[in-house]
């Protein structure tokens, strides 16, 4: 072992959290409706399987895009062959174009200051590496991704330091709360190098107000720190509130040309509103060219095909898709929210109201034998070994209260849903069962002590009466 680096063998990865768990116990069993029906269902994975159809009826039409030609002429060796890593310039632009879509065009992006990466972990990563050194602090609002412990922690050495929201407001940011953060990482003489936002948020499904956003702008300016805000569920907004990227809230309190400008930095990803997380496709955005020009040179240890940024060029160039697309994505997983939400409420649990991404922050805290995270995890496993569902505690998600649990619904087909509430239906209900026959064992136990007690002292009475005649 001393031959190896101390990264290697250092248990910081976070693969050991719940989280990573369930995913590695439903490998060990999934289920198949036809060859393995008792399996486990998973739904701790945030997938979009929604709009395939949408996806490969667009290829279908487009086979040139496909099979890599131009104008019927294939493209294949010049596709290849060496590109740099500044990206393709029609992908980029197409992009771009894609973003501020799903924005509503309320405000535009600048190919040049944007970087392509491996996906949205490769960004986040390598904002750490630009913006802060091994032992620096990161400030996040609770509860957040599992996988933040991994893609922000594990090779850059940044520490996050939580930024601690409630269940009584509907987990919202607060001034005192991001003001306690910055001085619990002061105690632990960290040094704030900026703060880390999910919005939409995963895992909460929630869009973040104008209000939470303007508090941020504010934070950020009076401490001369970062604000970088992960945008990758931007175009899974399928009700009201609309979705307010940071990039508006900028522009419309005309802060172009002031310092908080060039410090905050935007992370998208093709993995969430189109469904291609196996593209690996993310970005990074940002209105620093030092930022920009850092963080180009370390896409070179992830880059993303030119043969992916040629379909994909093709495909978002195509405005008609893409409008189309867009629409039938928020209407399709708006229903399929409104399914998860009713299978839930039958199963008599609430969850978080949720506008936007491919989960609910469901509620569980009723089914908790105690109000402990000990209890938490007695009642993930079950769900996981005896009801044969997989979902995420929100001790994963560093959640500080107990029985909250992230469930998603976008990765699967209706069917495998629909039984997936059967089954917790089903497991609610003998808990209830075993809750009342416990509690009326209780009261017979608590009946036969008072009768037992009411019998000793009318016999104790009795006794004395009859000892004084």
């Amino acid at each position: 072992m001393g031959l190896l680096s101390r990264k290697v063998t250092c248990n910081s990865h976070g693969q050991d959290s719940s989280y990573f768990l369930g995913w590695q116990e439903y490998e060990k069993n999934p289920y198949d409706e036809v060859k393995n029906p008792k399996g486990i269902i998973q739904m701790g994975l945030a997938e979009n399987q929604l709009c395939f159809d949408l996806l490969e009826s667009w290829l279908a039409k487009n086979p040139d895009a496909v099979s890599f030609k131009r104008e019927e002429q294939s493209i294949f060796k010049e596709l290849a062959l060496f590109q740099d890593y500044h990206g393709l310039p029609a992908f980029k632009k197409a992009l771009v174009d894609f973003m501020a879509e799903i924005r509503g065009n309320k405000v535009s992006f600048d190919t040049d200051h944007l970087v392509l990466t491996a996906g949205a972990t490769s960004a986040n990563e390598t904002l750490m590496f630009c913006l802060a050194e091994n032992g620096d602090a990161i400030l996040l609002p609770t509860p957040y991704y599992p996988g933040f412990d991994r893609d922000l922690k594990w090779r850059t050495g940044v520490e996050i330091v939580p930024i601690q929201c409630s269940s009584s407001n509907g987990f919202q940011i607060t001034d005192s709360a991001l003001e306690a953060a910055y001085q619990e990482a002061q105690r632990k003489n960290l040094r704030v190098k900026g703060v880390l936002v999910t919005n939409p948020s995963n895992p909460l499904g929630t869009t973040m107000s104008r209000n939470e956003l303007d508090l941020l702008v504010n934070f950020v300016t009076d401490k001369e720190i970062h604000l970088i805000s992960d945008e990758i569920y931007s175009g899974t907004v399928f009700s009201s509130p609309a979705f307010v990227s940071i990039m508006e809230v900028l522009k419309d309190r005309k802060l172009e040309n002031t310092q908080v400008w060039e410090r905050v930095h935007v992370v998208y990803s093709l993995s969430k509103d189109l469904g291609l997380p196996g593209f690996r496709v993310g970005a990074i955005y940002s209105n620093d060219p030092i930022v920009v020009a850092a963080a180009t040179k370390m896409s070179s240890f992830g880059l993303v095909s030119s043969q992916t940024q040629y379909l994909l060029s093709a495909m978002l160039s195509d405005k008609k898709f893409t409008k189309e697309y867009i629409s039938k994505n928020h209407k399709r997983l708006q229903k399929r929210q409104n399914k998860l939400v009713s299978g839930l409420e039958k199963a008599g649990i609430s969850c978080l109201e949720s506008n936007a991404g491919l989960f609910c922050w469901v509620d569980m805290r009723h089914l908790l034998s105690s109000n402990t995270f000990e209890a938490e995890m007695e009642l993930w496993k079950r769900i996981v070994y005896d009801v044969k569902l997989n979902i995420s505690p929100g001790s994963s998600c560093h959640c500080t209260e107990p029985g909250w649990f992230r469930v998603c619904f976008a990765n699967m087909a209706e069917d495998t849903l629909k039984l997936a509430m059967q089954r917790l239906k089903s497991f609610v209900s003998s808990i209830t069962i075993d809750n009342q026959t416990h509690q009326d064992l209780k009261n017979m136990r608590k009946k036969n002590r008072t009768n037992w007690v009411f019998r000793l002292s009318f016999q104790s009475f009795h006794d004395r009466e009859q000892g004084e005649r």
